[in-house]
């Protein structure tokens, strides 16, 4: 913002207060054309005095640039230390919690946890190629072990489910707080901080996203390993009903221990 030539702050004043002197130097000294009359009076020269009005008002304006540019100069600072002042909020610590939230529900997976190595070892043990050795009674055993299994990934989906839908709230609150703090930003840095921080804020909804359809994809395909399983168990089953010699013998049976 430019100062009227006139300046109104106290540093404008002390520099013409300071340049008068110089500037009206020219109007006190007397002409250089200029002669003495009789009596030691001084006779009126109207060209000189002209063109001594034309350096005051020159050496004037001169002054007055001087005084525009450090205007100029001091505003041009005090917009550098706008751009470098930083975003006085932070979402971090939110999100941070969120994202440990969500962790927290994939560590609690149930049966068969998100790690490749435990899962090579689950498939190998309970949805591995059954033993036509095994009694009955391990068979159903294994069933039920199978059928607990994808239960629990039932269950750790829909609690993932609800993590994700509980993170919305939080979420929603984090993003107008962030888009305000953007739009009333004095600078560069903190429309930077706060573009950055609506990023985390995206990035840890994917995350959510992820750990839901991960938990979605993890269930279906413990239901799938189930009825796999459960097909070649009812194979090997009617193998044995069919054999010959060891026939079909009544009696009680029970599907799962009480």
């Amino acid at each position: 913002m430019k100062i009227p030539i006139f300046g109104i702050t106290s540093a404008t004043a002390l520099v013409l207060a300071l340049a008068a002197p110089l500037a009206l130097t020219p109007i006190l000294t007397p002409p250089a054309h200029a002669f003495f009359g009789g009596f030691g009076r001084i006779v009126y020269d109207p060209t000189n005095h002209a063109e001594n009005l034309l350096t005051a008002a020159r050496a004037l304006e001169q002054i007055n640039n001087q005084i525009t540019s450090l205007q100029n100069e001091a505003q041009m600072l005090i917009n550098q230390a706008r751009n470098l002042e930083s975003l006085p909020y932070s979402a971090l610590q939110q999100l941070q919690q969120n994202v440990q939230q969500t962790q927290q529900l994939l560590g609690q997976a149930q049966g068969i946890a998100f790690d490749v190595q435990k899962i090579d070892q689950a498939f190998a043990q309970d949805y591995g190629e059954l033993s036509h050795s095994a009694t009955d009674q391990q068979l159903l055993t294994d069933a039920r072990s199978r059928w607990e299994t994808s239960i629990g990934g039932l269950q750790d989906a829909m609690r993932m489910q609800a993590g994700a839908v509980g993170n919305i709230d939080s979420n929603h609150t984090e993003m107008s707080t962030l888009v305000d703090e953007s739009q009333n930003a004095v600078g560069a840095l903190q429309a930077t901080q706060a573009g950055n921080q609506l990023l985390a804020l995206q990035s840890q909804q994917l995350s959510d996203l992820v750990a839901v359809m991960s938990a979605n994809g993890r269930s279906e395909a413990l239901l799938e390993a189930e009825r796999a399983t459960a097909a070649e168990q009812g194979r090997i089953q009617r193998e044995r009903f069919l054999t010959p010699g060891r026939g079909y013998r009544p009696g009680n049976a029970r599907m799962f221990s009480e």
